[in-house]
């Protein structure tokens, strides 16, 4: 088959493909990419980008890793696929074993899926296959953090914030929840009891109803990518225990280093009954996903009823998506990524701070390699995103945020060229 160019692909794209998030009618402009490199994408028509987004957080190493490439390329000669009913192999072993090990205490038990959305899911089923194994029904709720965003499928959405969030529309077809206010504290801010009462007063009232919570451990990211103080959440782990309700964390976004720990949940040194993950699990190459969860709660969901856990994705434990999984976990811990991120930290802080000073921004933050910078109002997508390009940088705001998270790999100099462009180009958004 012959390759298109740079227009045949955009004429089809606009005749044929759904972007996330976006119109037939009036779709945004798209950018033909034609191969990336570290941190740089090269456009079809020669232009070259560095790239802010990771891939909505997932290529923590870059793009065409070698020894990502060697490891997704030995794995194919053997097998790209194969049924995970009554089969295993070797690239879900190790991946399952290393992730029992690095993850925190206590979660012995790994279910691989396909993708952030679908571990959410099965996370969701777990708890409730909990419950009813235990014999109580009436546990089929699930309380959640306002601006929370868990996913795009039906279970994830009911968890997401009802009004503010981007499923809205479909809330009364979803399965109502608990919501309890987002946190008020930030992330270094001095703790104040106060700021955990709207979630105590709910799930002290509701307790008998509540399968588990689910929340984003210290970064709420597509609800607004706000950081909140460890000790809410080491506070909701004391609460759960003491009112009797799993505690489902989903690391998705945190997860592998992104916040300066491994795992967001460490910076409360707390424990879940429950972890989803996905994104930068594989390095950003494949589409896999891994729910964790205690023995407290397998064997729950085990001695019920049912006697198995009931889900099973086509796809699950993919062997290519294990092998550069397995790979890239290896890659990230034998790296000295901790000092990585914190540099990102430093600089994103010293670089980003400027625009503090425009009478149109909100809020500048930076946690771990997240740099935020809030604007009073909503940007124009189609607008800003062009001026972005124009300056050779990838960076994609959604509604007032304009942010980063880079890759780890990401020099210094690179670094701050993606910066000065989000600087300057904010400097001139008409406000």
């Amino acid at each position: 088959m012959k390759h298109l160019n740079a227009s045949q692909i955009l004429a089809i794209d606009k005749n044929h493909i759904w972007h996330p998030y976006s119109s037939f009618m009036d779709p945004a402009p798209v950018y033909p990419v034609a191969s990336a490199d570290g941190v740089r994408l090269y456009l079809s028509d020669g232009q070259v980008l560095i790239d802010g987004m990771s891939s909505w957080w997932s290529t923590i190493h870059g793009y065409n890793h070698p020894a990502l490439n060697a490891a997704i390329t030995a794995q194919i000669s053997k097998m790209s696929h194969v049924m995970f009913g009554g089969i295993t192999h070797e690239p879900a072993a190790k991946l399952a074993q290393t992730l029992t090990e690095i993850t925190p205490a206590g979660l012995d038990k790994v279910f691989l899926s396909d993708s952030g959305s679908v571990s959410i899911e099965v996370g969701m089923k777990m708890a409730l296959q909990y419950w009813q194994s235990r014999g109580e029904k009436d546990k089929s709720r699930f309380l959640s953090l306002k601006r929370g965003y868990h996913g795009d499928t039906f279970g994830a959405m009911s968890v997401c914030d009802p009004v503010t969030g981007m499923h809205h529309l479909f809330r009364d077809v979803l399965t109502p929840q608990f919501f309890s206010e987002s946190p008020r504290c930030g992330f270094d801010a001095a703790w104040n009891e106060d700021f955990i009462l709207d979630f105590k007063q709910t799930i002290s009232a509701h307790a008998d109803e509540i399968a588990a919570v689910i929340l984003e451990p210290v970064v709420q990211g597509a609800g607004g990518m706000r950081f909140y103080s460890p000790m809410f959440l080491k506070r909701v782990r004391e609460l759960c225990d003491q009112y009797g309700v799993l505690l489902i964390i989903d690391e998705i976004a945190t997860g592998f280093g992104r916040t300066g720990k491994l795992f967001a949940t460490e910076w409360a040194g707390i424990s879940p009954d429950i972890m989803c993950l996905g994104k930068a699990l594989t390095g950003g190459y494949m589409t896999l996903a891994a729910t964790l969860c205690t023995e407290k709660v397998s064997n729950g969901i085990c001695l019920g009823e049912a006697g198995v856990f009931m889900h099973g994705p086509t796809f699950m434990a993919n062997p290519l998506a294990c092998a550069v999984a397995n790979a890239s976990i290896e890659l990230l811990l034998t790296s000295d990524w901790s000092t990585r991120v914190m540099n990102i930290e430093q600089q994103l802080t010293a670089e980003l701070a400027p625009a503090k000073d425009y009478n149109h921004v909100k809020d500048v933050r930076v946690l771990g390699g997240i740099g935020v910078i809030e604007m009073k109002n909503p940007v124009n997508l189609p607008i800003i995103q062009k001026q972005f390009v124009d300056k050779g940088v990838w960076v994609r705001p959604f509604g007032k945020l304009v942010y980063v998270m880079p890759p780890y790999i990401i020099s210094k100099t690179d670094l701050s060229f993606l910066t000065s462009a989000l600087v300057e180009v904010l400097k001139g958004v008409a406000h």
